[in-house]
């Protein structure tokens, strides 16, 4: 299964409308970004960029790194405000296990699928995707990943310029090793009109995404304000040596143009304390990016359940979501 020809040369620039979108800037220069660090060689360093509001990216810079102060989680960060002309990146090329964060990707190549074959999903995809989004089903993620397999999913990420995922071996989504700045790209194509997937298409995932049951309605959405809607997906997996996996990325709508925020971590020694650091980071990324805010997204505490940890991951290994 092929893409239809002449949409391979897709730009990161993506159109919205007649509108420019600011391209997605990969990490440039100490030079020509704001960074923040406490002066320790050891010490995790952000940096953000914005032209139009270099103190918002300071500010960004500066929180991002007092929020991962002191973990152990090993953390990759992208945050991306068009609106704003604002992006932050903390080790942005470097890959981490996805977890379930990998089914947005199943999720997009599916509707790529159907959209070049001229055809709705059938009744039976359209089950297997909200389980898949909804509810980190894994099943039905094993399930659309054989339909589609790894060539056509490989085609979409080509789309996409997504040049710094490779997907999982075999049967193994799980495994897909996923880095921040294509999860931003990623979630730049679900937020913006672009050649890759069209508004319906981006509509039907941005919906899934919006309905994930709230016992995995963790992480980046923390402190976002009550009145933008929330779509997000988090993955997570234990796994020797490093630990948990605990990712979660989502994106904003409801202000402009929306925003993402991607956190990847890995040597979390539990799963909460994983979701902790995931959590502070986006509490902080949140608070500066809508500062006017009093009616936010709680953090997720201990004694709430999150998902389904006893799940497994193809030819993979247990307790994964």
């Amino acid at each position: 299964m092929k893409f239809s020809r002449g949409l391979a040369g897709v730009v990161t620039g993506i159109l919205l409308g007649s509108v420019p979108v600011p391209l997605l800037v990969a990490p440039a220069s100490a030079a020509a970004q704001a960074v923040a660090s406490t002066g320790a060689a050891s010490t995790v360093v952000a940096s953000c960029r914005s032209p139009a509001h270099p103190a918002l990216a300071a500010r960004l810079a500066s929180d991002i790194d007092r929020a991962l102060r002191g973990r152990v989680s090993t953390a990759a960060v992208g945050v991306d405000d068009p609106g704003q002309d604002v992006q932050c990146w903390l080790d942005s090329s470097a890959h981490f296990d996805s977890a379930s964060v990998v089914k947005v990707i199943i999720l997009g190549a599916l509707l790529r699928l159907a959209a070049d074959q001229r055809r709705p999903l059938t009744r039976t995809e359209a089950a297997l995707a909200m389980e898949m989004i909804t509810r980190s089903d894994n099943d039905a993620a094993s399930a659309l990943w054989d339909e589609l397999g790894h060539r056509f999913i490989q085609d979409f990420l080509d789309l996409a310029q997504m040049n710094r995922t490779y997907l999982g071996p075999g049967p193994a989504w799980g495994l897909t090793q996923i880095t921040a700045y294509d999860e931003v790209l990623l979630l730049r194509l679900l937020l913006n009109q672009n050649r890759v997937l069209d508004t319906a298409a981006r509509d039907y995932a941005l919906g899934l995404m919006a309905r994930v049951i709230p016992s995995q309605r963790w992480g980046v959405p923390v402190g976002a304000p009550r009145s933008l809607t929330v779509h997000v997906k988090n993955g997570w997996l234990p796994l020797d040596p490093h630990g948990w996996r605990i990712n979660s990325i989502g994106c904003f709508t409801g202000r402009g143009g929306g925003y993402s925020i991607v956190v990847l971590t890995q040597d979390n020694p539990t799963m909460t304390y994983g979701i902790d650091t995931v959590q502070a980071v986006a509490r902080a990324v949140n608070h500066d990016l809508n500062p006017g805010a009093t009616s936010v997204v709680p953090a997720a505490v201990a004694s709430q359940s999150w998902g389904t940890p006893d799940e497994l991951v193809p030819a993979g290994p247990a307790g994964s979501g």
